[in-house]
């Protein structure tokens, strides 16, 4: 089913008030990875786990939000090499696959039977991953800014043939670090750039790929004209180009072929009808090979923090909630 985006579906939501962790820490995943975990909310209620975004993002407080803390039990944690995560080298073991596996360590850890994931763009793309590796452990999936890390996804981002042909301006900044005769293929050029062992070549290709990627995250266009501190854009921008350079460690297609496995499960697919981070074709294509799972179009970008997309997963928390208690 497709659900137009009406005022029901936008505007009757808004998030929930901040709240506090009841207890965080870290947990040993090995290959020197130490993930940070949290919970919140009603240990008693739906056992809820959000996955963020990236690769190389982090989970924050206001991810709470999102759900009523008087009917989940949130789990959030943050990825390997992401956030408030310990490790030694970032990319050593880090894999989708590896992550996955952290992920049944966290549900165990948590002594949590089966639960609700929730991500959006890349935690899109892992939860999916987990459900078609543990259905069984999946009481649904909320998804939102749907991203399958297939070739033509990353094309669109890193290519001077998808985003950049809405958004000229803003990606003649990043394609001024890339000599003209190694643009055709820019992810090279950058993984090229981005683990030089030099600081004047890495910082400034980390500035521009996470510029661009910001520029490009809310509706109205908002680019990044200020250098991004070093500590957040150099982790994001080296573990996205490690797992876009790696196809995300798919098979081809995989996501789309494997949807089989997971269609018993509810499904709500959220997207920003002008997303042009994650095109909203691959949100189509997903609702397609899912057909039981609900698509809500939103009138909003690709970044959670668009209100409309914001209210739109709250509702859709909400839904799961009231469902869950029939």
């Amino acid at each position: 089913m497709v659900k137009a985006p009406t005022s029901a579906t936008i505007d009757s939501a808004p998030l929930y008030p901040p709240i506090a962790a009841t207890s965080a820490g870290h947990l040993d995943v090995g290959n020197g990875h130490k993930i940070y975990i949290e919970e919140s909310g009603n240990t008693q209620g739906i056992p809820v786990v959000f996955i963020h975004g990236g690769p190389g993002s982090a989970s924050g407080p206001k991810h709470r939000q999102f759900f009523d803390p008087q009917q989940y039990r949130i789990i959030l944690f943050d990825q390997r090499g992401c956030g408030q995560s310990q490790y030694a080298d970032a990319l050593q073991a880090n894999t989708t696959w590896d992550l996955v596996a952290d992920m049944e360590k966290i549900r165990a850890h948590f002594g949590i039977d089966q639960w609700l994931l929730f991500g959006g763009s890349w935690g899109s793309t892992l939860g999916l991953a987990y459900a078609q590796t543990h259905p069984e452990r999946c009481l649904g999936l909320i998804l939102r800014g749907i991203f399958m890390g297939r070739q033509s996804e990353i094309d669109w981002l890193y290519s001077t043939h998808g985003a950049a042909q809405f958004y000229p301006d803003q990606v003649n900044a990043f394609l001024q670090l890339i000599p003209e005769s190694e643009r055709t293929d820019l992810l090279a050029s950058y993984a090229k750039r981005l683990f030089h062992s030099d600081p004047e070549v890495h910082l400034p290709a980390a500035q521009a790929w996470t510029a661009w990627e910001y520029g490009l995250s809310n509706f109205i266009p908002n680019p990044v004209l200020e250098p991004i501190d070093p500590a957040i854009c150099l982790p994001f921008a080296r573990l996205e180009c490690h797992y876009f350079s790696n196809q995300c460690f798919f098979e081809d297609n995989q996501l789309i072929n494997n949807a089989y496995k997971i269609a018993h499960l509810p499904t709500i697919l959220i997207q920003g009808r002008y997303d042009m981070v994650c095109p909203p074709i691959t949100a189509w294509e997903l609702h397609q090979a899912l057909p039981n799972s609900t698509l809500e179009w939103i009138q909003a970008g690709h970044h959670s923090s668009d209100t409309p997309l914001a209210q739109a997963l709250v509702a859709a928390a909400d839904t799961f909630a009231r469902q869950a208690q029939k």
